[in-house]
């Protein structure tokens, strides 16, 4: 890699972190609700697509199964989803949303249109549309060992 390709590559690095943080702190202010983007994000995927295994929700997430089991403990303890287990594989299970989980995803759905905003409020349709396409096409990117090419 050239020496100018690198220093682009590590200025987009700082700005993306940057953003990160900043998106963050943000959340962080508007949400009076007291979960994480994740959690919110958990129980729009379960309304919109039902019961998932949670193998299935780290998949769709971008997270470990250790990470759906930290979302799903405090979800679970407020009753905003619940965990069944199959009848024929006791080790099988599947979490579903239910109506209180409903009623905070609906609740945070202004806090979520404000940060979105706050996000991408700036940007033409044509900018939106292609970061949508960046970030989409990083997110395909397999993972590589850093390190190495």
């Amino acid at each position: 890699m050239n020496n100018q390709r690198y220093d682009t590559i590590s200025a987009l690095f700082e700005v993306v972190s940057s953003l990160e943080r900043k998106w963050s702190n943000e959340w962080n202010q508007i949400n009076d609700l007291g979960f994480s983007k994740n959690h919110i994000l958990l129980l729009d995927l379960l309304a919109k697509e039902g019961p998932k295994r949670p193998s299935v929700i780290a998949e769709r997430l971008k997270i470990t199964t250790g990470g759906v089991t930290v979302l799903t403990t405090k979800l679970l303890k407020g009753g905003y989803i619940q965990k069944s287990q199959s009848s024929k594989d006791r080790r099988v299970s599947q979490i579903a949303i239910t109506p209180e989980g409903r009623k905070v995803l609906e609740e945070s759905k202004t806090q979520v249109i404000a940060l979105v905003h706050s996000m991408f409020g700036m940007l033409t349709n044509e900018e939106i549309q292609t970061l949508h396409h960046i970030f989409e096409k990083c997110l395909q990117q397999s993972p590589r060992k850093y390190g190495r090419s």
